[in-house]
């Protein structure tokens, strides 16, 4: 297995790609090396859709050079089909002592263990269920991780379901059995403790907390049930290490916090007793068990046990590694996620020794030497250091909502504020708020993101309890987003609009290993034979070089970008200012034509043109439209009288019209009224009624012209052609003399008549106007011009005849 996923082509390959390469291995036939499935299936065996895998999955794998994939068409054109072939495990075929020369009962092995572990489960023909795997109903983002996970921890399990843990100094937030399972995936120590945790949350695995034989907590193991119930074994009861409850306070784990009070491996007896797993000696491991701390004075005064995470003795004193001035330092604080303090039952017992201290003095009389204000919840203002009064904050958080939903995994933090630090946090949970809706597609998220985003800072930090300063904590490490690449998108490697990972980062990592390979590869050409220390020290120094090379270019480029910003924004003003110039000039010319009078009757104030001479002017133009409408259908275009003639007859008509309706006008209208409006009320008014008489008697005139034109031979003519076309139609073949045949036919023929009606209306039209439109008077030659220019004579001119 190991081999398998070490392969060159699964580097930094994703946890769905690397299971799916274990799948195709365990069902692999052992003669021909070829393994046919559905996408659909495989999708099923890693937790993900057959869409996903079709176009997310089999490029993928096709890239690596580890899996050869030939596909089949579905009926959208996807991959449906799959024939693959694992390189690895064909090559590996007959070289003997391979880990891939895998026998027919060794693949039938690896099958069977998978299905165990994470078969998706069939309901075959016969009607007979083949149930689903310890894992096989998990899907959904992050099922493929779990499942590799899973299937690794159980090749690791010994007979017992123990999960040998890894060695070496871990991070002491996580725990050493969250460090092991990152391990094993190649991936962080906090993806490793979020995969195990929900492993735990399935069941599938344990975290078994061991005890000394005085009670106190001491290691923890990693355990498999579903191993050790295989080979006939069960778990003891023991005390179980839950990270949802146990853990809440958020303390850093004692199986990974190997800190002063334990004395790494002394050659002395222990003192550990019998370790509560079956089938285990009830002596603890040498690499489990430590020396326990020195003995308390007999002559000290009890001390009530402390509701920590787990009773270790330097747990009091943070992850500084300094040694407190007395245990009780920060421990009377409330845990993650409470408000109870968690402390002794009297406060002379807080200041207990830990380590064989005599105490001296009680925390009551530290207080009123310190001349510290002791109040409850309504107390105002607050000694700090003895000397400075400060005012003290409130204890609620912000009414405003998404204040109040951002700020909620601090709550703890908030109280120990001073006023104007609380104020301060406000500003820059707005600040971030504001920048966080800018990202998000829906800025109502922009509250819960923050408010996730503390909930992890938290986590790694290991609990409000281990924070010292919750003003700088807040401000520099809670609200700030840490991009990992570029995109404003990004916080910690995750995309914040979806969740899912960074795609950008994942592109910065491909290009930095591209070239750290490019560059390996130029040093071997340049420099063969250099040995591995030195060619490490090369290569290192040569992408030092590129990335300062890499770093001077992004300075240039955003140097760039910041002038031509500068140039923009320069544009930008200069526009503005001559938009505001031109604005000016405009409204200064519209003032200076507005007192211009009116051209046609010398109204005063009328731009150049009153409204009733506009009138006027838009009713002959009307008038004369009218009657060349009417000239195209009834006169004879050739002659000129004729054309006259309707024009006038149109003209007769319009101006009755206009006078009619006027009258009418007159008669509808309170004469008192229309006078009270005004000295011009009466021209205008008459002016408007004739330009609306006149309007639509040239709409009447132009109707009337394209239905008598409509019956003429041309438009008859295209509208039996385009009858005749739209029923050959070859859609029409079967039904001819259908009702929706013949509708369509007379739909084209009448659209065909109307446009011939309007094609001829057009043309005739300008073929009026041409007529009516004088001819430009030509000047004569200058031959003919000439002569009489010549004999003019000129102003003053005086003949002198020279005998």
């Amino acid at each position: 297995m190991r081999t398998l996923l070490d392969a060159a082509g699964l580097e930094g390959a994703s946890d769905a790609v690397r299971l799916a390469v274990l799948v195709l291995v365990s069902r692999t036939p052992a003669e021909s090396g070829v393994v046919k499935i559905r996408t659909g299936e495989l999708g099923r065996w890693l937790g993900l859709s057959a869409s996903h895998v079709a176009s997310n999955m089999v490029p993928v794998l096709r890239r690596s050079g580890v899996v050869s994939v030939a596909t089949a068409e579905g009926e959208y054109g996807e991959d449906a089909g799959l024939e693959c072939r694992v390189l690895p495990l064909w090559a590996a075929q007959g070289v003997a002592g391979h880990p891939l020369a895998l026998a027919k009962r060794e693949l039938a092995t690896l099958l069977r263990l998978l299905e165990a572990v994470m078969a998706p489960g069939w309901t075959h023909r016969d009607g007979s269920v083949t149930p689903a795997g310890l894992i096989g109903r998990r899907t959904g983002r992050g099922a493929a991780t779990d499942r590799l996970a899973l299937v690794l921890l159980v090749l690791e399990a010994r007979e017992t379901g123990r999960v040998r843990l890894c060695g070496g100094t871990v991070d002491t937030k996580r725990g050493r059995a969250a460090v092991t399972v990152a391990r094993l995936l190649g991936c962080s120590a906090s993806a490793g403790e979020r995969v195990l945790e929900r492993l735990e949350e399935r069941e599938l695995v344990l975290r078994v907390r061991l005890k000394t034989g005085s009670g106190m907590p001491n290691r923890s193991r990693l355990m498999v049930p579903a191993v050790a119930a295989a080979h006939g074994r069960t778990v003891a009861s023991a005390v179980r290490e839950d990270c949802s409850e146990d853990l809440e306070p958020k303390f850093s784990d004692p199986d990974g916090t190997a800190g002063p009070s334990e004395a790494p491996e002394l050659d002395t007896e222990s003192q550990v007793s019998g370790v509560p797993v079956a089938d285990e000696a009830v002596v603890s491991e040498p690499d489990v068990a430590a020396a326990l701390h020195t003995e308390h004075p007999h002559s000290a005064t009890p001390v009530v046990d402390l509701e920590l995470s787990c009773g270790s003795s330097g747990e009091a004193r943070g992850r500084q590694g300094r040694r407190p001035g007395r245990a009780c330092v920060r421990e009377n604080q409330a845990v993650y996620g409470e408000t109870a303090v968690a402390g002794s039952g009297t406060p002379v017992t807080e200041v207990g020794p830990l380590r064989g201290e005599k105490p001296t003095k009680s925390p009551v009389d530290e207080q009123e030497q310190a001349g510290s204000v002791v109040g409850g919840a309504s107390a105002r203002l607050r000694v700090v250091g003895g000397q400075k009064t400060q005012q003290q904050g409130q204890s609620e958080l912000p009414a405003d909502r998404e204040l109040r939903v951002a700020l909620t995994p601090v709550a703890w933090l908030w109280q120990g504020l001073t006023r104007w630090q609380q104020d301060y946090v406000v500003k820059a949970t707005k600040a971030e708020l504001a920048q966080l809706r800018h990202v998000l597609e829906w800025s109502g998220q922009a509250p819960s993101v923050l408010a996730a985003r503390l909930t992890s800072r938290l986590e790694e930090t290991g609990g409000e309890a281990l924070i010292t300063s919750p003003l700088g904590w807040i401000t520099h490490r809670g609200l700030v987003r840490r991009p990992s690449c570029t995109d404003r998108r990004c916080d910690d490697g995750l995309r914040l609009d979806t969740g899912a990972d960074c795609d950008n980062c994942d592109n910065v990592l491909h290009s930095r290993r591209a070239w750290r390979a490019r560059i390996a590869t130029k040093v071997d050409e340049e420099l063969p034979g250099l040995e591995q220390d030195t060619r490490y020290r090369e290569i290192e120094a040569r992408m030092r070089r590129h990335a300062e090379a890499e770093a001077t270019g992004l300075v240039a480029r955003q140097a760039a970008a910041r002038e031509r910003e500068r140039q923009r924004a320069a544009a930008r003003v200069a526009a503005e200012a001559q938009a505001v110039v031109e604005r000016e000039r405009g409204a200064a010319e519209a003032a200076a034509r507005q007192v211009v009078a009116c051209e046609d009757c010398g109204r005063a104030r009328s731009a150049g043109l009153c409204e009733a001479c506009d009138h006027r002017r838009q009713v002959e133009v009307l008038i004369g439209e009218a009657g060349l409408l009417a000239a195209t259908w009834s006169a004879d275009l050739a002659d000129p009288s004729g054309v006259a003639a309707v024009a006038a007859e149109v003209r007769t008509a319009i101006e009755d019209a206009i006078a009619a309706e006027w009258v009418e006008f007159r008669k509808i209208t309170d004469p008192a009224a229309l006078e009270a409006a005004g000295p011009d009320a009466v021209e205008d008014a008459a002016a408007h009624n004739a330009f609306l008489t006149a309007e639509s008697a040239a709409a009447e005139y132009r109707h009337q012209a394209l239905v008598v034109l409509g019956r003429s031979k041309e438009a008859e003519a295209e509208a039996r052609q385009a009858y005749a076309t739209e029923r050959a139609k070859p859609w029409h073949q079967a039904l001819p003399d259908s009702d929706d045949a013949l509708h369509a036919a007379a739909e084209a023929a009448a659209n065909a008549q109307s446009r011939t009606a309007n094609h001829l209306l057009a043309a005739r039209l300008e073929q009026l106007r041409t007529q009516a439109r004088p001819e430009p008077v030509r000047p004569a030659p200058w031959s003919q011009r000439l002569p009489e220019l010549a004999a003019r004579p000129l102003d003053g001119e005086t003949l002198e005849v020279t005998v």
